[in-house]
């Protein structure tokens, strides 16, 4: 295959901007009543816990007042130790973690191994910061990037904000609308050296308190089975937690409070 250009370097985002830019999204030349009618996304967290890191989201997404869906996935696997969960503007968020895991995975073909943890989040940034035209027309994507550190051995997570800014969080974060209610219900019972059911319970409580608190997140939908996506970044990889764990935490977090308990 013969490309037009010269680009040689080991980015694939790299590369399509250079070869095939029209492959990017493009939502600038959205009309204004399309971007209202663009889904959002809501809430996730991430918070360490002793071995790796848990990435959580729950699956509601809003087009103004509407309910644009109820089943998004809002945590995607990167690449086999890493996590992105994505909030703001659904589209673009989702097309951004596509081409995260497949940027790692081009750098990894190209340079003959896995791009640090450090580097993984540090791309990120960079599209992040290649959004913020959009951003700055109300199409921000606000993810949180988690994941094992295999040399450090442990679980590392980061923020961002829309101009591509980076924060690394020693504990835990929760963004999108219902952030601020799930970092409340995890700051009151997070602690150090949580074992990875207790940080899956700590996480449900969390999305369950947002629902509760904000319209635009989705809690547990026993009726229509819908749940939470959480997933554990540890050194065995990117594990999704069984549905059948997630109605048991949530079936105890809304017995504690029918009991008068605490969330967690």
């Amino acid at each position: 295959m013969s490309w037009r250009g010269s680009y040689q370097g080991s980015s694939f985002f790299e590369l399509l901007q250079v070869e095939q830019p029209q492959l990017l999204p493009n939502v600038l030349a959205w009309d204004q009543a399309a971007k209202d009618s663009i889904p959002h996304g809501t809430t996730v967290l991430a918070m360490l816990y002793e071995g790796g890191v848990l990435v959580a989201g729950d699956r509601l997404a809003t087009a103004g007042h509407s309910v644009a869906s109820r089943d998004v996935v809002k945590v995607f696997a990167t690449d086999s130790h890493s996590c992105m969960a994505i909030s703001g503007a659904a589209g673009p968020s989702i097309e951004m973690a596509r081409i995260l895991s497949v940027e790692l995975e081009h750098y990894e073909k190209i340079e003959g191994q896995a791009l640090e943890l450090d580097g993984k989040a540090n791309k990120l940034s960079q599209m992040i910061r290649q959004n913020l035209p959009a951003a700055m027309q109300g199409l921000a994507v606000v993810p949180l990037f988690a994941g094992y550190d295999l040399r450090r051995r442990s679980g590392r997570l980061w923020k961002f904000d829309i101009t591509g800014g980076r924060y690394e969080e020693a504990e835990f974060d929760a963004t999108g609308s219902g952030g601020l209610y799930a970092r409340e219900t995890i700051k009151q019972a997070w602690r150090p050296g949580l074992d990875q059911a207790s940080a899956l319970s700590l996480a449900v409580a969390a999305l369950t308190a947002a629902a509760d608190e904000d319209r635009a997140t989705g809690g547990v939908d026993l009726e229509r089975r819908i749940f939470p996506v959480v997933k554990a970044c540890s050194g065995d990889g990117v594990q999704d937690c069984e549905e059948a764990d997630i109605e048991s935490a949530y079936r105890d977090a809304v017995s504690r409070r029918g009991n008068g308990g605490s969330s967690q």
